[in-house]
């Protein structure tokens, strides 16, 4: 059965940095597709970034030019540098996979999740 477990979350001023990780575990499976997706208290699962087996990423408007997605095949991590961090950055933080190479911003096209890391930012 795959696993998947995140890290790196915690408490942050605004402006300061993050690096998330999420690492893969169980079984022979690739996950051709990986996502990072955030929840803050009473709102929706957004997606954030993602990136592809291959290198390609996607990220939402929200944190381009702020978050860098990026994955370790060999050690099936993948890993979100998050700089220049908002106090609306603060949210729940999942990684996810499909078994799809292709993208997706909907949260039920993932076929693994992560518990989630906790980011706070403070103002």
């Amino acid at each position: 059965q795959v696993q998947l477990a995140e890290s790196g979350g915690g408490l942050v001023q605004a402006g300061g940095s993050l690096r998330l990780s999420c690492a893969t575990s169980g079984g022979t499976l690739r996950l051709p597709f990986m996502a990072w997706f955030r929840q803050a208290p009473g709102k929706e699962r957004e997606f954030v970034s993602g990136i592809k087996w291959t290198g390609g990423t996607f990220y939402a408007d929200s944190v381009k030019g702020r978050f860098t997605i990026s994955r370790d095949n060999a050690k099936n991590t993948v890993y979100l540098q998050m700089n220049s961090l908002k106090p609306e950055d603060t949210a729940r933080y999942y990684c996810a996979g499909r078994t799809l190479s292709s993208s997706s911003y909907v949260p039920n096209d993932y076929d693994y999740w992560g518990q989630g890391t906790q980011v706070t930012v403070s103002s």
